[in-house]
């Protein structure tokens, strides 16, 4: 506990006040487009009713943001009754929305009403293929086992998911893929998936010219869209909760999936698209600010420079030391290296989601995890570079009588010098790339647009955070050469064989 405190202290002072904004309410949506709109409308409603509201867009999946809200690092979030009785408060045997609504307050998590439409999963064929092999049920799929199927991440593990469907219909296909649910449109477009799974909501159907596969043993349940918000609201914020549900009943399939397109194929902001829709509606006028491809990329730069500075310059402060006391202490060193060594084998998205639970969402558990991603390239090439150093060199140094402090400082610290800054270098670099995945749990830079532009299927947006990132990257290994030139002696440098 007082390590969560510490580290929780350390980055709240680290983190520049300029970067987190005041507000009343905490708005999450999840990555896919219309958890993203609903988010808006949400937003749009609670600043009518006076509040300041921050909106934390695609912050991932289902997990990422019930925890969020449980934590409280968020306020409220779109979500649909099925995802709650089979993901979130899967095994304890809820049969109706009466159930979930008691369960959820027992939580202190309250669920409006439905907001009027049911956007249910349901598995997707090409017209042309299904027409071809005269697929129209689940069931019908049995007697093709050499179909590849696509389905995204999130359904291949969750309860109602491809587990569940498969030994529900006895389904025989063994090529089955994890990916991104916004990716497998483009694969079955393409031809290299025959079948994937959709929301019954999404543009992408008519888009791509869908068929939609009878659920014939009716394995999918019922998606009513709802929101869930934190009880405490309806005490401390009763006029943002009565506002909120205003949106109770408000909204059909059609208009969804007509919104969904909006965004999707139509390039409309979610912002745009949601404002136009409250308006229409509810006479609400919304004020839309929507930001100019400069000042994004401005913002997004601020973001991830933030995270890449303080993350990289705490790791720089830990793992010298370390270092330091690896090639001191051989026993001990082995330990250290293991344990950071250890760090770097989690995957990176993981290590973000693991974050949450002790320092929320936004800029601290992103500059935590790349922090703890920074240590071993640092750590290892201190260790190196100092084991590294001639023994006589040494034993002139203690000759001469330094004592073990100036020997360090003065002679052993010197001759490793190349070899850690080359673990910094690395460090850096690793540390630009592996920002982008902050995003995801709303911390900014440049994985924004590249979350979005891959959501979108729009390449330019993907671009303008890819491309920043890589020049940052080339940026920063620049400066650490230039760095390198200043602090290794001349003499220590490698000369360029001619």
């Amino acid at each position: 506990m007082r390590g969560r405190c510490l580290a929780a202290l350390i980055l709240s002072l680290a983190w520049p006040a300029g970067v987190t904004e005041a507000r009343d309410l905490t708005v999450g949506s999840k990555a896919f487009t219309e958890s993203v709109v609903l988010g808006e409308m949400i937003g749009h409603l609670a600043r009518d009713a006076g509040a300041i509201v921050l909106h934390h867009r695609q912050l991932g999946g289902t997990r990422v943001l019930w925890d969020s809200l449980v934590l409280g690092e968020i306020d409220v979030y779109p979500e649909y009754t099925g995802t709650i009785a089979n993901e979130i408060l899967v095994g304890e045997g809820l049969e109706d929305e009466d159930a979930v609504r008691a369960a959820l307050g027992a939580r202190g998590i309250v669920m409006t009403r439905t907001l009027g439409f049911n956007n249910t999963y349901a598995i997707g064929m090409r017209e042309g293929t299904a027409a071809k092999l005269g697929i129209e049920t689940i069931s019908d799929l049995r007697g093709h086992r050499d179909l590849a199927f696509g389905f995204g991440n999130e359904f291949m593990d969750r309860g109602d998911g491809w587990p569940s469907l498969r030994n529900r219909y006895r389904l025989p296909q063994r090529d089955v893929t994890g990916l991104d649910h916004d990716l497998a449109y483009r694969g079955l477009a393409g031809g290299s998936i025959d079948a994937i799974d959709v929301y019954t909501t999404d543009a992408a159907i008519e888009y791509y010219g869908l068929r939609l596969l009878e659920d014939d043993l009716g394995h999918f349940p019922v998606y009513n869209a709802v929101v869930l918000y934190r009880a405490e609201l309806e005490s401390s914020q009763p006029a943002v909760v009565a506002a909120i549900r205003r949106l109770e009943g408000l909204i059909d399939e059609t208009a969804m999936s007509d919104m969904n397109a909006q965004v999707q194929h139509e390039r409309l902001s979610e912002t745009r698209v949601a404002a136009d829709f409250v308006a229409e509606k509810l006479g609400l006028v919304a004020e839309v600010r929507e930001q100019g491809w400069l000042a994004q990329l401005w913002r997004n730069t601020a973001d991830h420079l933030v995270l890449v500075a303080i993350s990289l310059s705490a790791a720089l402060v830990i793992s010298i030391p370390l270092g330091i006391v690896a090639a001191r202490r051989r026993r001990l060193g082995q330990a250290i290296l293991a344990v950071v060594g250890i760090i770097q084998t989690i995957p990176s998205l993981a290590l973000f989601v693991f974050m949450i639970p002790l320092l929320g969402i936004g800029g601290p558990p992103a500059m935590m995890a790349l922090f703890l991603y920074s240590l071993l390239p640092i750590v290892r090439n201190t260790y190196a570079g100092l084991s590294d150093v001639p023994p006589d060199l040494r034993e002139s140094a203690e000759a001469m009588g330094l004592p073990p402090g100036a020997r360090l400082r003065l002679v052993e610290l010197p001759m490793a010098g190349r070899a850690i800054l080359a673990g910094v270098k690395t460090s850096a670099v690793i540390n630009v790339g592996t920002a982008t995945l902050g995003a995801l749990i709303g911390a900014g830079g440049y994985g924004q647009p590249i979350l979005t532009g891959i959501r979108l299927d729009d390449v330019g947006l993907i671009l303008s955070g890819a491309v920043p990132a890589a020049l940052l990257a080339l940026l920063v290994q620049g400066l650490f050469e230039i760095a390198e030139r200043v602090v290794v002696p001349r003499g220590l440098r490698l000369k360029p064989v001619e």
